[in-house]
């Protein structure tokens, strides 16, 4: 059983610039809002030019006695990294600091950690957690009777005090396969859909864009929506009838963030992966947002490393209600299929989103003008359910039907 002794950190944010356009700003303001969704309070900010990064340090000394005078004058209680640090670079900033030092990976992994419901959502966390702490267990061992509470402290990592490393590697190869185990079970799930197949249009963008109100505007999932940076984290699946009459599962994937943690994309990667299998990828931006841009990006870079390709791509710039009257940008993404912009809150835009859906899947249909018996009308639920029903007659000899049919159902009407 865990002991979790909530504490709200006190923190100040450090980034290293090492060009004049690499975006440290935009990074550690988005890292503001990451420390903010795990319940601490930012108290200062400090960025450093830099070529590259200090392999000991992470910042040179020059920054650290500056950083020093910061920490005593704003009585912060730690300070966040903008990159993941190396055990070196932790243990060495925190004997130099005296204060406890984390990063932008152990944030992220926090926040996973409290928004994680499903047991595989929990599983696929303490695995990434176990990972990263792993390989700084030696950094760490010194500064582990400060972690009394605050970020980077819930789920398996009250653990540390109690357990040594021949543990955790036990922990880490139970965990794997039980990974292993709900990856095979989601393969099974899709080979079943594969007999009857419902398209499947998979929802992903940057966090924050607005995919879980797209989920829940469309079929009345009721998942948590907050403007927040991870406000849902499992990803749900949900069967919707589209108004001409076919069905489509509509799945909503974990959003995406800059330097997403390699152990989460190696951990969640089977639940990210359902992307890599949908019919159809919608992606939502969140168009008020002025790094757009590079959220895009980042978008497409996941998707590359999850090997989603050759897909139809549907890219919708939500929250246009949000933008200034007098904006007359013209939103464009080149890689997408069809773009298009509006506001999944306001409805606006939600209508042209949805012909545009049904106008992919009827390309991936076929049509069937048959005359189908009586004794074997049940052939016509198939077209209601997973096509489109153009006309219907009955007839002597039985139903006369046309119709769009997807092209895995043709065979059962010849």
């Amino acid at each position: 059983m865990y002991e979790i002794n909530e504490e709200q950190e006190r923190v100040i944010l450090v980034g290293v610039s090492e060009g004049s356009d690499d975006g440290t700003a935009e990074s550690l303001d988005e890292l503001q809002e990451l420390v903010a969704t795990a319940g601490g309070v930012i108290v200062g900010r400090l960025i450093q030019n830099r070529e590259k990064l200090h392999p000991g340090t992470y910042i040179g000394k020059g920054k650290i006695e500056e950083l020093k005078g910061y920490i005593s004058a704003l009585e912060a209680t730690g300070i966040v990294c903008d990159d993941e640090l190396s055990p070196a670079q932790l243990k060495n900033l925190e004997e130099a600091l005296n204060i406890k030092v984390m990063d932008r990976t152990l944030v992220i992994l926090d926040i996973f950690a409290g928004r994680a419901l499903t047991r595989e959502g929990k599983i696929q966390v303490e695995l990434a957690q176990l990972k990263y702490r792993q390989a700084r267990l030696v950094g760490l061992r010194s500064s582990l009777s400060r972690l009394g509470g605050g970020i980077g402290t819930r789920g398996p990592g009250e653990k540390k005090l109690e357990i040594d490393r021949r543990l955790i590697n036990n922990r880490i190869a139970k965990l794997k396969r039980d990974v292993d185990e709900l990856a095979m079970h989601r393969g099974l799930a899709r080979e079943k859909r594969s007999l009857n197949p419902i398209p499947i249009i998979a929802i992903v963008g940057y966090t924050n864009a607005g995919k879980s109100t797209l989920l829940n505007s469309f079929t009345n999932a009721r998942v948590l929506e907050e403007d927040k940076l991870f406000a849902t984290l499992d990803p749900t699946t949900r069967n919707y009838k589209l108004p001409s009459g076919q069905e489509a599962l509509l799945t909503d994937t974990v959003g995406f963030i800059r330097k997403l943690p390699h152990h989460l994309i190696d951990a969640f990667r089977s639940t990210l992966e359902e992307a890599k299998y949908a019919d159809i990828i919608l992606h939502v931006i969140d168009s008020s947002n002025p790094q757009y841009e590079s959220h895009i990006e980042i978008v497409y870079e996941t998707l590359k490393k999850l090997g989603v390709n050759d897909k139809k791509i549907i890219t919708f710039f939500n929250k246009q209600d949000k933008l200034s009257n007098d904006c007359s940008y013209i939103f464009k993404d080149e890689r997408a299929d069809y773009t298009m912009s509006g506001s999944i809150k306001t409805g606006a835009g939600v209508n042209e989103l949805i012909s545009v859906i049904e106008r992919i899947l009827s390309e991936r249909a076929v049509f069937i003008d048959v005359t189908v018996p009586y004794n074997d009308a049940g052939k016509i639920q198939l077209m209601r359910q997973y096509g489109q029903v153009i006309s219907e007659e009955y007839e002597e000899n039985g139903i006369h039907i046309k119709g769009n049919i997807p092209k895995e159902f043709e065979r059962r009407f010849t």
